[in-house]
């Protein structure tokens, strides 16, 4: 049976196309290149269904949630709050797994970054 290798995209709608890139360079540092190319770090990615009346994603119409692996979490959200992001104040540690926290992106979509838990 084939079976997918990996994610190969993640698209966004946005009012400010060039601005919203701008901002997950400028504030996340996502490196992209030509046509939005990404080379990123090899590592766990998770695929995850949730409850339709799940209050994770925070709003109700956010139909999806990218989750973006960090080195240090305490280090990126105060970058992010520097750059006047929007941060959630707190953030969850989960055993075996790692510490969630989140931001919202100038469009309005909630992103949850994971400093991953390791040995």
């Amino acid at each position: 049976m084939e079976h997918v290798l990996g994610i190969g995209g993640h698209f966004l709608r946005a009012t400010d196309p060039t601005a919203l890139t701008a901002w997950y360079r400028d504030c996340l540092g996502l490196d992209v290149g030509e046509h939005g190319l990404w080379q990123q770090e090899a590592g766990p990615t998770v695929f995850a269904a949730f409850e339709a009346d799940s209050d994770y994603f925070g709003a109700r119409s956010q139909q999806v949630m990218l989750n973006f692996r960090v080195r240090d979490l305490d280090a990126m959200l105060a970058q992010l709050r520097a750059k006047g992001a929007e941060v959630v104040e707190e953030t969850q540690d989960m055993d075996g797994v790692g510490r969630f926290g989140w931001v919202t992106d100038p469009e309005g979509n909630r992103i949850e970054l994971w400093e991953q838990e390791l040995g």
